[in-house]
């Protein structure tokens, strides 16, 4: 064994696991769920990355109850806006027993809470924590993400649960492998990245970083000590069965944008120029969305100004908005109504509230592009995603001149998916416990024949 490789092993995460033999692991889990909650419950401190709809909630109570019965103490749930009342309704559906806390309140068993309230709670008070859709986090502002990384730092079991780990690059993990009391970024970056300038779209770079050409296979078997990463049970060697995705039919509404001095438009190519082509074509490009959404089942309406989505709840019948400047109760309150069919239409921003919902009620989308690839992603699958049973239609509308933007957010869509492409055919076979042949300091990997399959919806990106 090379000094290197000896070096890698003192980073691994998996030499000391901080879990134990499940107490309960329920009969109405499915079998790829069973294995991985089974394999989370040993780690004690590990990620789930699973893609929406494969249920990472049920698996996070099990995860949690499993905690509590072993040590007879309390397991602190984090979740996005709207979401814990969500998990609380999971939870009694499975016959388990959680409560939310709004200001501090903590009970026996498992607790519920919303990211922005965990000030109120004290880490001492948890032997357990789950960060649900942890993939948030990075949206926070640094001194709040620090907040939530030093809370979970006392608390011996950890558990992180998203549905994208890494949409544009592997530096997230970095980030998650630190709050699991792993490699922090910098460490991972040292210790496996060279700095480089290689185009964001190759799936081993980090921006300007690049895997090490020795330490490649070692960083993908050092990332299935502590992580899973799965896009559908075939992935771990399971029938898919149920769970397969509905359609996905992307429209393409193009709305012409005004002339320049009696020339043809051109391109919006800065940020400025975007950021006013999109307010200047703001009034034609939401009577397009009014125009192309059904009028009788429920519609999902995604800005990304307030301008936008105050138009948009004016001229839509029924429509309701979540706005960032609400208070958090009445949020709250709006998103469970849509849950429950109580609202017809919502009308709210990626940044408020796509994390963590699951509106599979909901088949009619509309979506103004922008450059963020994960915002789109997470806006589309609150409602396409596993348990849909319709064909979902998502309306993309953009003026003319936005042309680049919506080049762009496409071309982030297909790196994303190579990207992750990528993961799962590293991790396979440590995934599936197989135990890899080490020859001259190199690990030999087989690709499963079933990582080869492919099982999304097509966009039409050309």
């Amino acid at each position: 064994m090379s000094d290197y490789q000896k070096f890698l092993e003192t980073k691994a995460h998996g030499k000391d696991t901080f879990g134990f033999k499940p107490i309960w692991l329920p009969d109405w889990l499915y079998g790829f769920q069973h294995q991985l909650t089974d394999w989370a419950i040993r780690q004690g401190r590990c990620a789930l990355f699973e893609d929406c709809g494969l249920g990472k909630t049920p698996q996070q109570l099990v995860w949690a109850e499993n905690v509590v019965r072993k040590t007879n103490k309390k397991v602190l749930i984090l979740t996005p806006l709207a979401v814990a009342q969500q998990t609380i309704r999971e939870a009694g559906k499975f016959g388990i027993e959680a409560k939310r806390s709004k200001v501090g309140e903590v009970y026996k068993g498992i607790t519920v809470v919303n990211y922005h309230r965990l000030h109120y709670l004290k880490a001492s008070d948890f032997v357990g924590i789950v960060c649900d859709e942890s993939s948030c986090l990075k949206s926070f502002a640094g001194k709040y993400r620090r907040l939530i990384t030093d809370f979970m730092r006392g608390i011996p079991y950890r558990l992180l649960c998203s549905a994208t780990p890494a949409p544009n690059d592997y530096v997230e993990l970095g980030t998650s492998s630190e709050a699991l009391g792993n490699l922090n970024r910098n460490q991972m970056l040292r210790s496996f990245f060279i700095q480089d300038d290689d185009p964001v779209g190759n799936i081993e770079s980090t921006h300007h970083y690049r895997l090490k050409g020795h330490a490649h296979k070692q960083f993908w078997q050092w990332l299935a000590s502590w992580a899973r990463a799965i896009r559908r049970p075939s992935d771990l060697g399971y029938e898919d069965g149920e769970f397969k995705l509905p359609p996905l039919k992307v429209e393409l509404h193009k709305i012409a944008s005004e002339a320049h001095h009696g020339f043809l438009p051109r391109l919006a190519t800065t940020l400025a120029e975007q950021r006013r082509e999109k307010r200047s074509s703001l009034e034609d490009r939401c009577n397009e969305v009014w125009a192309v959404l059904p009028r009788d089942r429920a519609c999902l309406c995604w800005t990304h100004l307030n301008a936008e989505a105050n138009r948009l709840e004016k001229i839509l019948p029924d429509a309701v908005q979540v706005a960032g400047s609400d208070p958090d109760d009445l949020k709250e309150e709006r998103l469970n109504a849509f849950s429950l069919g109580q609202i017809r239409v919502l009308v709210s921003k990626p940044s408020i509230c796509s994390f963590g919902m699951n509106w599979q009620h909901c088949s009619d989308v509309s979506y103004f592009p922008s450059h963020s690839h994960e915002q789109y992603y997470q806006a589309i699958r609150r409602c396409w995603r596993f348990g849909q049973k319709k064909s979902v239609t998502c309306h993309l509308v953009y003026s003319e001149a936005e042309a680049k933007v919506l080049s762009n957010m496409l071309r982030k869509e297909r790196a994303a998916d190579d990207m992750y492409s990528g993961i799962l055919r590293e991790m396979g076979q440590f995934q599936r416990g197989l135990k890899p042949e080490i020859t001259n300091g190199d690990l030999k990997v087989e690709v499963p024949a079933w990582l080869t399959s492919a099982n999304r919806g097509e966009l039409p990106y050309e």
